[in-house]
């Protein structure tokens, strides 16, 4: 029997699981069991399943459990406590860590006090951007008697804020009197209330051993909505349970006077009930309560807390508002102001059209897409945008471009838009759907019931979004955070290619959105094109017969503002020889700017970089020299060689930021100089069986998800509604079939 069981539910925290886990199995502290509870015990149902899979295949002592995400955090945590077999319950938010030592510091705890039936314990609430903020319980420590004791023998106890992950139960004592988490909201306050009233013997440990991650997204118990009216119940049952169990009168004051507090927050603060009337009825109940439970003797607290406990019990609820409604009549005044500005703001020109559209309801049947800033029909926007027409006819679609010459590279049928034009401002007020690869401009306003699918363009080996903060030359090209953070609460879907992506767009990109973990849509050709749609692909290329394309694709520097391509190319296309020719891809920003006419010409060298599609691209080259690109990610879908040129790696690290070390888990053969590089090539090594077995871990890595189906998943989820669980599930690794080279490179499996 472990000394502890650590139960960690898991649903929706993909971006953080792995880092939980890592902190309760890196423990100096070994005796332990974690029990994870999964949506489903498929390791293919998403992220989340894979992740505790992988635990629990590595470690016996990670174990899986299973609880529906319908049953939210109180059915998770029962269902760990009906695995779990150790001395004491440990809960553990999925996205939260146990502090280093803390299992070694509460074990000593445990028997410095003879095993008690609950040990309190501190933690620290750690914001998602600025970091921890301290100890969250010092109000516990003070006055606590120096070993174990009752409710009744420490002032500070009951409290209903104390969450259950801050607390060790022993296992028995919760068998014994049949705690549960009760469903819905609030259910800590209710379990904890319960648990501390039946402890016989009680401890505290003045130690921080978790660190409580504080959502961008705020608690769901602050967040406006009904369920502040479970409150009400909770209060009522709370005081039952206390005059059953018949507990000393002061601890019953102490929970009535704890609870009440309780009730007056969520009835003063606006912002938890959003209507004026549902604020009354609030009040009234909670009033109707508060006469109901009010213990004997019972003396209000002094000063305003206690006026308000007066009005509350006298039910006086236009007094309790002119109390407490100063600052809300304050900040009624600035929104007033604020709306009359907006006002002014839309008769400026050029935003008129667009104030009379909004005004107009949502075209239920309308989607706009739009890739890279209006540059063209590309990328994934484009892909999904194919599929729509095909699987969702009845809805009309548009494509946005930065120009009329974009336009003209539209696909036969499919209606541009140019950017900033009167029709842009009509589709981007009234379309029901819109779909991008990068972020609509600030002026587009979201409108309540629309749908925004953010569809990304890559799979981050770079520092992205806010976790780019700590790289000041890269923050800066990014913009004002607080901007961006605005423009992923506009996100309701983001697509992603990988687990790997799920995870850092979660820290990413914090915000309310459904992580739609389907694959790249754009990558779906990978896997539809023949071999017949190879050859002409390298035939309008220019690619001339029997030579192997080398498909050389460098990405930006942060450092620089003109292209360079960190290799020279003239001569490493004449160490290659005339049996390869090299098609130059350079990153979009440098678009026509590569300056290599003389080596164009002489026929060594195709200059691809303004090609509409990198996936046409990825499909004529027999291999791939990248750098740093993402386009590594998308081509080992392929499975044809990849080889890494990292010359700069240590400066680009140091300017940028990386989420892995690619030169420890790269692709296929690493080159620092163009040397190696040759090298690699004449010697075979780029496509030899080293080469192909670290091309085999990358795409175990990096490829779960595309599988050709990707687009189609999108298509089903967001414009025809279908659930996650309806969707095409996704192909094993190994029975996908992509698309075949022009010249067959060895195939090596692990």
């Amino acid at each position: 029997m472990p000394r502890f069981s650590i139960i960690v539910p898991t649903h929706d925290v993909a971006g953080r699981l792995t880092g939980c886990l890592a902190s309760v199995l890196g423990q100096s502290f070994a005796d332990f069991e974690v029990i994870a509870v999964v949506d489903s015990l498929d390791e293919g149902a998403g992220p989340c399943p894979a992740i505790a899979a992988e635990h629990a295949a590595r470690d016996p002592r990670v174990r899986r459990t299973q609880s529906p995400p319908d049953a939210g955090l109180p059915g998770a945590r029962n269902a760990g406590m009906g695995a779990a077999t150790g001395d004491y319950l440990l809960f553990l938010d999925g996205d939260d860590t146990l502090a280093p030592g803390a299992l070694a510091a509460l074990d000593a705890r445990l028997c410095a006090c003879d095993d008690p039936d609950l040990l309190f314990f501190d933690h620290e609430r750690v914001h998602w951007f600025d970091g921890g903020e301290g100890p969250a319980l010092e109000r516990l420590w003070a006055g606590a008697p120096r070993g174990t004791f009752t409710v009744a023998e420490h002032a500070a106890l009951p409290d209903p804020l104390v969450p259950a992950f801050s607390v060790a139960h022993r296992r028995a004592f919760v068998a014994e009197h049949g705690l549960v988490f009760e469903p819905g909201m609030f259910t800590d306050t209710v379990w904890g209330l319960r648990a501390v009233l039946r402890a016989r013997r009680i401890a505290v440990l003045d130690r921080v051993c978790v660190r409580h991650l504080l959502r961008r997204q705020g608690a769901r118990l602050r967040a406006p909505g009904l369920h502040h009216m479970d409150l009400l119940d909770r209060f009522g049952r709370a005081m039952a349970d206390a005059v059953t169990l018949d507990v000393p009168a002061p601890v019953l004051a102490r929970v009535f006077r704890r609870f009440t507090h309780e009730l007056l927050k969520a009835a003063s603060t606006p912002g938890r009930l959003p209507s004026a009337r549902l604020r009354r009825r609030f009040f009234r109940q909670a009033a109707r309560l508060y006469r109901l439970h009010r213990p004997a003797g019972f003396r209000p607290p002094a000063g305003s807390v206690g006026v308000q406990h007066r009005l509350l019990g006298a039910g006086a609820y236009g007094a309790f508002c002119v109390l407490r409604g100063l600052k809300s009549r304050v900040a009624g005044a600035l929104s007033v102001l604020r709306d009359v500005w907006g006002k002014v703001g839309r008769r400026l020109p050029g935003r008129n059209a667009y104030a009379a559209f909004l005004r107009r309801p949502v075209d239920e049947n309308l989607a706009v897409f739009s890739a890279y800033w209006g540059r063209g029909y590309s990328c994934n926007p484009a892909a999904i945008h194919a599929k729509a027409r095909e699987l969702a006819p009845h809805v009309r679609t548009v494509f946005l471009v930065s120009d009329a010459r974009a336009a003209a590279g539209l696909p036969e049928g499919v209606e541009g838009v140019v950017t900033g034009s009167r029709r842009y401002w009509e589709v981007m007020a009234r379309a029901k759907y819109t779909f991008n690869n990068v972020n609509f401009e600030m002026a587009v306003k979201k409108r309540p019931g629309t749908v925004h699918v953010q569809t990304q363009h890559g799979t981050p080996l770079k520092r992205m979004g806010v976790d780019q903060a700590d790289f000041p030359a890269t923050a800066a090209a990014a913009g004002p955070l607080g901007k961006l953070l605005q423009r992923v609460d506009r996100w309701d879907f983001n697509v992603s290619s990988n687990r790997h992506s799920t995870e850092v767009w979660e820290r990413a990109y914090p915000g309310a959105y459904e992580s739609l973990d389907v694959g790249y849509p754009r990558n779906d050709a990978f896997y539809r094109a023949s071999a017949d749609d190879v050859r002409a692909l390298r035939k309008r290329l220019g690619v001339p017969e029997g030579r192997i394309a080398v498909l050389y694709a460098p990405t930006h520097r942060d450092y620089r503002t003109d292209f360079a391509a960190q290799l020279d190319l003239p001569a490493f296309c004449d160490a290659l020889g005339e049996e390869f020719v090299v098609l130059l891809r350079a990153h979009h920003l440098y678009e026509g700017s590569a300056g290599l006419d003389e080596v164009v010409r002489s026929g060594k060298l195709i200059d691809v970089t303004a090609h509409r599609s990198p996936e046409e691209v990825c499909l004529a080259a027999d291999a791939l020299v990248t750098d740093y690109s993402s386009i590594m990610f998308d081509y080992a879908n392929l499975d044809r060689p990849i080889v890494v040129y990292a010359d700069d790696w240590d400066v680009y690290r140091e300017t940028r930021g990386v989420y892995f070390d690619l030169l420890a888990e790269p692709p296929g053969v690493v080159a620092r100089t163009p040397d190696e590089l040759t090298a690699a090539f004449r010697s075979g090594a780029w496509e030899g069986p080293r080469a192909g077995a670290l091309r085999a871990a990358f795409r175990e890595r990096f490829c779960d998800l595309d599988d050709g189906l990707a687009a189609e998943r999108v298509v089903r989820r967001v414009l025809l509604g279908e659930p996650v669980e309806r969707l095409p599930p996704i192909v094993p690794l190994y029975d996908r079939v992509p698309a075949p080279a022009a010249r067959r490179a060895p195939q090596h499996r692990p």
